[in-house]
C-alpha cells in the first residue's frame, strides 16, 4: 500500500470511527499530504507503507526543518507532528506497521509571546482615570485605588482582589505590601505614595472597612470579581482609543518594563513580580530591545 493510499484509509477511520469533525479530518489530511509530498521529493518517489516504517529521526527532523524554511512558526510545525505522530499510531496498531523513530522527535517548542506593555502615559491614565467611565464616587475611587496598585506594584489582578482591607498600605504605614502569589509563594513588593493615597481615598468610601472584609468589593459589596475590571478597562480604552491590550495584566507589564527600561536589574525585578524562574522576567528585555530597534529604525539615516 501507497503512503497516499494509507492516508486516505486514515482518514476514514478518522471521520467514520474516532467521529471527528470534519475540520479536523480536513486539517489532518492537509497536514499529512504535505508530509507525504516532502518525502516523495527526498526519498525520490512516493513511499510504501514499507518504506515509512524504515524512516530515520533523521528523515523526521529533514522535514520539520523544511518547513521551517518555508516559514512555519514552531506552534504550526508541532501541530503538524502531532498529525504525523496519530498516522504513525495508526499505521501500527491497524496496519502492524512501527516506527519508534517518530517518538524520537522533540515537539517544536511554541515561542512565548512578548509581553505587550503601554506608553508611561498611557498606564498612568489607565491608572489615574479608568474609574471615570463611572458616575458614582464609591466606583470611581475603588477603580483608581486598583489600577494605581496594579500599575504602581506590579501585582496580578488576583493578588491584588485577594487583599483584605488588613493589607491595604496606608498613608504613613510601611512602604511595603506582603502579596501571596502563585504556588503561594509570598514576597514583599514596595508602594509607592501615589498607590498609599489612592487606597487612602478609596477606603474612606469603603462600605465596610473591617479588617477581615476584602479590599477590594464590587457594589453588592462581595469580592469584586476580576470580570469587572477588565470590563472597566475594556470601557476606557475604547474612549480613549487606547490598544486593545490595555488590560489589567498590561500594567503588570507596564510595571515590568518601564522598570527595565529606567535601570532595573532583572533580579530585582523577579523578585517584585515574583517570578519563580529569571527566564520569565527575561522577556521584559525583549519588549526594551525591540523598542531600542524600532527608534533604531527611525532614526538612523542608514536604517
Amino acid at each position: 500500500m501507497l503512503a497516499e493510499a494509507a492516508r486516505a484509509a486514515f482518514l476514514d477511520w478518522l471521520a467514520m470511527e474516532r467521529r471527528a469533525s470534519a475540520l479536523t479530518v480536513e486539517a489532518y489530511g492537509r497536514d499529512l499530504a504535505s508530509f507525504i509530498g516532502f518525502l516523495t521529493q527526498h526519498l525520490g518517489g512516493e513511499p510504501d507503507v514499507a518504506a515509512l516504517a524504515t524512516l530515520r529521526p533523521t528523515d523526521f527532523r529533514a522535514w520539520l526543518a523544511a518547513e521551517a524554511g518555508d516559514g512555519a512558526s514552531n506552534a504550526t510545525r508541532a501541530r503538524h507532528l502531532a498529525a504525523v505522530r496519530s498516522f504513525f499510531r495508526w499505521l501500527a496498531r491497524r496496519r502492524g506497521v512501527d516506527n519508534p523513530a517518530v517518538r524520537l522527535i522533540s515537539t517544536p517548542r511554541a515561542k512565548r509571546p512578548v509581553p505587550k506593555a503601554l506608553p508611561p502615559d498611557q498606564a498612568r491614565a489607565v491608572a489615574e482615570e479608568a474609574g471615570e467611565v463611572s458616575d458614582r464616587a464609591m466606583v470611581q475611587a475603588r477603580d483608581e485605588a486598583l489600577f494605581t496598585l496594579l500599575y504602581g506594584c506590579g501585582l496580578r489582578i488576583a493578588e491584588a482582589l485577594a487583599l483584605n482591607v488588613r493589607d491595604a498600605p496606608l498613608p504613613g504605614s510601611d512602604a511595603s505590601l506582603r502579596v501571596v502569589g502563585k504556588g503561594s509563594m509570598t514576597r514583599i513588593v514596595p508602594v509607592l505614595p501615589a498607590v498609599r493615597q489612592a487606597v487612602a481615598a478609596w477606603l474612606a468610601l469603603h462600605p465596610s472597612p473591617t479588617p477581615d472584609a476584602p479590599l477590594f468589593i464590587g457594589v453588592r459589596g462581595a469580592r469584586l470579581d476580576p470580570a469587572v475590571a477588565q470590563r472597566t478597562l475594556r470601557l476606557f480604552r475604547r474612549l480613549r482609543g487606547l490598544p486593545e491590550h490595555a488590560t489589567p495584566h498590561a500594567l503588570r507589564h507596564s510595571f515590568a518594563t518601564h522598570l527595565l527600561e529606567g535601570g532595573g536589574d532583572l533580579r530585582s525585578i523577579q523578585e517584585l513580580l515574583g517570578h519563580a524562574s529569571l527566564s520569565t522576567t527575561q522577556r521584559y528585555t525583549s519588549v526594551e530591545t525591540a523598542r531600542l530597534m524600532e527608534v533604531w529604525r527611525k532614526a538612523h539615516p542608514r536604517a
